[in-house]
């Protein structure tokens, strides 16, 4: 999944991916490191969850736009990430055709829930 979001990032001309992290923890220590625009993070990773890593990242930097992709739709993890400070979901499913649209709008300061 991951190379396939770097895939479709990169095909833009105005966006460079900075990193790339494996888990939540590195997500988390990435994100402080390089200071990026808007971060994509799969829900399900390793070591630290997404929702977990999330939520350290807004509360140090509230201005962070954060996209989380998915498999599931329940509204109870849409609460769950909403309240973790993420800025918008995306099931993977529809990420080929919706993943520049909804960083588009997140960065523009709007929200994405699919």
């Amino acid at each position: 999944m991951r190379h396939s979001v770097r895939c479709i990032l990169e095909a833009q001309d105005h966006w460079e991916v900075a990193g790339e992290a494996a888990d939540g923890k590195e997500a988390l220590r990435l994100a402080q490191e390089l200071k990026p625009d808007a971060i994509v993070m799969d829900i399900t990773m390793p070591v630290m969850s997404r929702i977990e890593a999330t939520a350290a990242l807004t509360k140090a930097n509230p201005d962070a736009k954060v996209l989380i992709l998915t498999m599931h739709e329940n509204p109870s993890l849409i609460r769950s990430i909403q309240h973790c400070g993420a800025k918008g979901l995306l099931t993977k499913s529809k990420a080929t055709h919706e993943l520049t649209p909804a960083l588009q709008a997140i960065i523009a300061g709007q929200t994405y829930f699919q």
